[in-house]
């Protein structure tokens, strides 16, 4: 391996989240961002290649060093990972409908689900799950919601563009005999 692959190796070994591009290119300043590109791949294939327990996934805005699916159940078992902490059905819902309907204010979302959001729009901003994003032009001018990039990490996103179709998730929901309502 090359020393730049190496270097971008132990940032992303030490990292706790995804490392942005820019990032792991700050690490060496006289490498051009085609470099690091490159390095990253070399660091792709060789753990590819070798046969690793671990993978370089690209996601929520960044690149991080990840156990192989295939070793997830062994290690959940053996409780050697740290578990996110489940989300409740509200809060899965109002999730969905922020990243779905970004940017969006807390009545919008009430309007949706019928129901006040104001606490669980508090616990998802708290868990970095969604920030506010700026501010809407109606009376008041009231918060606008939208996800973040731990948003991204958790849900093993590179971008928004990776969330399903609506229409996708209708066939899925059929699928699954649920007749919950799709955002369009």
């Amino acid at each position: 391996m090359t020393p730049l692959a190496k270097l971008l190796e132990a940032a992303l070994f030490a990292a706790p989240r995804p490392i942005a591009m820019e990032a792991l290119a700050a690490l060496d300043v006289e490498s051009s961002p085609a470099a690091v590109a490159a390095a990253l791949d070399e660091l792709r294939e060789h753990y590819d290649v070798d046969g690793h327990g671990v993978e370089l996934v690209e996601q929520g805005g960044g690149w991080q060093v990840l156990t192989r699916a295939e070793f997830a159940e062994a290690i959940e078992r053996a409780q050697v990972a740290v578990r996110p902490q489940r989300l409740s059905a509200a809060a899965l819902e109002t999730l969905a409908i922020i990243a779905y309907r970004q940017p969006i204010g807390r009545a919008e979302i009430e309007e949706i689900r019928g129901v006040a959001v104001g606490s669980v729009l508090k616990s998802l901003h708290e868990r970095g799950l969604i920030d506010i994003v700026g501010r809407s032009e109606g009376i008041g001018r009231p918060l606008l919601y939208g996800t973040t990039s731990q948003f991204l990490e958790q849900f093993a996103l590179r971008h928004l563009e990776e969330l399903p179709r609506a229409d996708e998730l209708a066939i899925a929901l059929r699928g699954a005999g649920n007749t919950a309502v799709v955002p369009e």
